[in-house]
């Protein structure tokens, strides 16, 4: 039986969600209670995406399989009771067997929280990136609409990635101002995201409204160079908001 959930992390102390070896990950965390849970045999957890060290989520995708069938809601309280406090499982499908969270087609929803005060806020250290500096927001949205579209966007890929199709669609790029809180929230809404692709694209946009970005973004995609130094934005402030799959 195929398992589909909806998972929320907080992954400061995460180093990403793969697993890794001598490394605590999301990932591997699910696999230690599912493997409690299904009478210490292995299950492997599959995740609609990777995230970074210190990259949160409040709509993961995963999916997984068991021998036996087993009650929906009885599966995902122990899931979410059994596993660590910074992860939780609001939801949980059963599926059918061809589903996967991965290569089923969707889109994803990314938020950035940048935290504005003089002073970092200690209360947002861990969800925000502190950027105190003078910003022109209205330059930063003109330069987020030249980045919508389907592009080549390798200039914003980080290396390491073995990915060769650098080729993505932006829908939109939202970018608003929360003044209670004195905070930026970037709204990134694709069809998919290369390596450090968003905290790339967060850095640029935040280099540009403060006047120290020395070429255009037009200029910076079509150049397709993968080495060039880009600022990435902190993991911190990075959220993976939603997975839509198509239906």
């Amino acid at each position: 039986m195929r398992y589909c959930a909806i998972i929320a992390y907080d992954g400061t102390d995460f180093f990403g969600f793969q697993r890794q070896k001598e490394q605590r990950t999301v990932q591997g965390e699910l696999e230690k209670t599912l493997y409690r849970l299904n009478g210490k045999k292995e299950v492997t957890v599959h995740g609609s995406g990777r995230t970074d060290a210190g990259v949160h989520a409040r709509g993961q995708v995963i999916h997984f399989d068991l021998l036996h069938a087993r009650p929906v809601e009885k599966l995902r309280f122990a899931l979410d009771t059994q596993t660590p406090d910074d992860i939780s499982v609001p939801y949980l499908y059963e599926v059918p067997d061809d589903f996967h969270c991965r290569y089923q087609p969707h889109e994803k929803v990314y938020r950035y929280y940048v935290d504005l005060n003089r002073s970092r806020d200690p209360f947002l250290r861990r969800y925000a990136a502190h950027f105190p500096y003078e910003l022109d927001i209205e330059k930063m949205k003109a330069g987020a609409q030249q980045l919508i579209g389907t592009h080549d966007f390798t200039s914003f890929c980080a290396t390491g990635t073995s990915v060769e199709d650098k080729v993505r669609t932006i829908y939109d790029i939202q970018i608003e101002k929360d003044v209670i809180k004195n905070q930026l929230i970037f709204t990134y809404y694709g069809n998919g995201f290369l390596y450090k692709m968003v905290r790339l694209i967060t850095g640029t946009l935040l280099r540009l409204g403060n006047g120290r970005l020395d070429d255009s973004i037009e200029e910076i995609l079509e150049r397709k160079d993968q080495t060039q130094v880009l600022w990435a934005a902190p993991p911190e402030g990075l959220f993976l908001e939603e997975v839509k799959y198509q239906k």
